[in-house]
């Protein structure tokens, strides 16, 4: 019988599995919207692609810290039944280690990244929103991933 969840964990869980909930929700709303006005109106959504585009981005990077926080990731464990359960503990933290560090790396590449496309303030064609904004966005959450895997190397199980 595993531990009861403690109410923080199931509240942190809620808000950003909400938050990809309605980002998704929002995609399948702009797509409808520009089915409908593109085949019936024969005027499609202006910009619709770019917006689906940026929010698709949105949606995987808001998804990964809560993947992370639920130990969601795609997992091979064929070693397991290999190690007993201390050796299996050890490499759940080496593990959890190794994608926190893997995951801040990325998050200070990608921000690095990020100063560029902002200093020359790439834009989409259409609406010309900035990718800045939305490059800073990936590099945050892949640092929150990155700090959530190494919360879960100290925390007790």
């Amino acid at each position: 019988m595993s531990a009861p969840v403690p109410a923080w964990k199931r509240r942190v869980e809620l808000l950003l599995g909400a938050a990809a909930a309605a980002i998704l929700m929002a995609m399948m709303l702009i797509t409808v919207v520009d089915v409908v006005a593109r085949y019936v109106f024969s005027r499609p959504l202006r910009g619709a692609f770019e917006i689906t585009e940026l929010m698709l981005v949105v949606l995987i990077f808001a998804g990964l810290p809560l993947v992370s926080f639920t130990d969601e990731h795609a997992v091979m464990d064929f070693i397991d039944r290999l190690l007993g359960s201390r050796g299996q503990r050890r490499l759940e933290r080496w593990v959890q280690t190794a994608n926190g560090v893997f995951m801040l790396l990325l998050a200070w590449l990608v921000w690095r990244k990020a100063n560029t496309i902002w200093a020359y303030r790439d834009a989409t064609d259409v609406l010309r929103i900035l990718y800045g904004p939305f490059v800073y966005f990936m590099a945050g959450t892949l640092g929150l991933a990155g700090l959530i895997h190494l919360y879960k190397v100290g925390e007790r199980r």
